[in-house]
């Protein structure tokens, strides 16, 4: 579920933002990325939806005690960013967004190279339509990389996190995945 696959897809603003980051520079100045920094990044890929007009439409939420509880969990719970190990942030930066390793085939675990090719299994691949962190071009990339002669796709229409805890999501997404297990 929204998962990147090409970390270089012409609308992916975060791996063009990272791409000229000098990482190596970052970490060792830093040490471990303060997770605020991230949230502040990941908050200026699309600052007027997510830095204004959420707050804009909470009004709409103050009558019902219900929807602004729930408004002010998710804004504590997103705000609530762990500092990134600084060594596995280098790696990840490096290899997935400013060399694209995955999606050239070149990313190595332990001693073995990761081929997507070779994924033979059925894959169902599931992506959000507005998602600012993983466009969907990122995702269903997927489907030109993967082996398997059983792929499908699920787009939802929200974003990164709106497709795991939006009532919606709770009515669309786990219906379609169980469908796409019990075909299968």
């Amino acid at each position: 579920m929204v998962t990147p696959v090409d970390f270089q897809t012409p609308d992916n603003l975060l791996s063009q933002l990272i791409r000229y980051v000098d990482v190596d520079l970052l970490v060792d100045t830093l040490g471990n990325l303060p997770g605020q920094m991230l949230n502040f990044a990941f908050l200026s890929l699309s600052p007027f939806r997510l830095a204004g007009q959420k707050y804009v439409d909470l009004t709409d939420a103050f009558d019902d005690a219900q929807a602004l509880k729930n408004f002010l969990r998710m804004e504590k719970w997103i705000f609530d960013s762990p500092d990134q190990a600084g060594e596995a942030f280098r790696q990840f930066a490096k290899d997935f967004f400013q060399q694209n390793k995955l999606v050239k085939g070149e990313v190595v675990i332990g001693d073995r190279r990761v081929d997507l090719h070779e994924v033979a299994m059925p894959v169902f691949n599931v992506y959000a339509t507005q998602d600012h962190l993983v466009p969907p071009s990122a995702s269903r990339a997927l489907a030109d990389c993967c082996g398997s002669r059983d792929y499908s796709e699920f787009s939802f229409r929200g974003g990164h996190i709106g497709i795991y805890v939006s009532a919606r999501a709770q009515r669309e997404v786990p219906p379609a995945i169980a469908a796409w297990l019990l075909a299968r």
